[in-house]
């Protein structure tokens, strides 16, 4: 498929800027692949779409403060730095991109807060993209916490742009089921879910199980090429525990729904695909981009949120729910005014 297939026109007003003020009140649209029927429902009437004994896969991946903003040595010059991934736990190496990037050179000092926090410059990656190494004598807890303390929560671009980022997005962009430390953005798929709606589900007979795939920028990495299969994914931390593995695949043999809630969900599953087409538990790193054709092995339910035109996103998604029928149901989508991206609305395809 080419990128020009998945333009559309997307109004600024339909950004969501802030999540419900209930996370599970949000909009749904049910979007079913056998009949092309669209209904629109509100996310916690998912409940009636799952029976006792499917499974739902979600991200448990937590994410961490990881714009700072700091100053120059000697110019004192103002400097962005958004962590993306640490390259080196023992000497606190990490991969960044900075702003304004004709001003940080390699060997440059940053300093952060009142200078409880310093870094070095260490190599240029891409034009926007350093190596810099944290002058840092403590562990990697006490790293993380300093980071917490100066650190800004990373709302994406489209979101940032539009409005500052506020203190009580520390919580807003975490899901309920976040645990493992190392996201740069939310799995915004599981944002709708509260505790409410997990214990009705658990009640109803259908299992959460979690998997972790540390998002980095490449999710939401513009595509630059018209050819798709010419495209490279950023690596992305994963882990699948041995119980999901196995709840997984006894869903998959009883002939039950496994539902991936959300796109990093999606791909971390079919990463990790056995001879046998069963889910196989792993820890290590994938560069997945999925993208028509592609015969998907493991979910039969996706769960995810309405996406900005030419994000990989949205191709998962379209390869998912077929090419026509999920564009024409972001047709209905901005028709309708559904809200999108990260704080948005949500999309159940069955």
């Amino acid at each position: 498929m080419k990128l020009s297939e998945f333009k559309f026109n997307l109004p600024d007003s339909l950004i969501a800027l802030y999540p419900t003020d209930n996370r599970d009140e949000c909009r749904l649209m049910i979007v079913h692949r056998d009949t092309g029927k669209i209904e629109h429902k509100t996310f916690k009437d998912i409940i009636e779409y799952f029976d006792e004994g499917d499974v739902m896969v979600v991200n448990d991946t937590k994410v961490f403060p990881a714009r700072l903003y700091g100053s120059k040595e000697k110019t004192g010059a103002k400097i962005e730095v958004f962590l993306l991934r640490e390259l080196d736990t023992r000497h606190h190496l990490w991969d960044v991109l900075v702003d304004p990037a004709r001003k940080i050179r390699v060997g440059n000092k940053l300093f952060f807060g009142e200078g409880e926090l310093v870094a070095e410059v260490v190599d240029n990656t891409t034009s926007r993209g350093r190596t810099i190494r944290f002058l840092w004598d403590g562990d990697d807890a006490s790293f993380y916490k300093i980071v917490d303390s100066l650190g800004e929560t990373p709302l994406p671009k489209n979101i940032h742009t539009l409005r500052k980022t506020e203190e009580a997005d520390r919580e807003r962009f975490q899901t309920i089921f976040a645990k493992h430390v190392g996201a740069v953005a939310a799995p915004t798929a599981g944002l709708h879910f509260t505790k409410q709606l997990v214990k009705r589900l658990e009640i109803k007979g259908v299992d959460i199980v979690p998997l972790t795939l540390h998002i980095g920028l490449g999710t939401f990495r513009s595509v630059d090429v018209e050819d798709l299969t010419k495209h490279k994914a950023d690596s992305e931390n994963f882990m699948i525990p041995q119980a999901t593995a196995d709840r997984v695949n006894e869903a998959l043999d009883n002939k039950k729904k496994v539902c991936a809630i959300g796109a990093t969900t999606m791909k971390a599953l079919e990463s990790s695909v056995s001879a046998q087409n069963r889910l196989k538990p792993n820890n290590g790193w994938t560069d997945k981009f999925i993208f028509a054709p592609y015969e998907f092995k493991i979910p039969d339910a996706f769960i995810t949120n309405f996406h900005l035109p030419e994000s990989t996103l949205l191709m998962t998604t379209c390869t998912f729910g077929g090419y026509d029928l999920i564009m024409s149901a972001y047709e209905v989508a901005i028709k309708e005014k559904y809200r999108f991206f990260s704080y948005g609305d949500a999309m159940l395809i069955l």
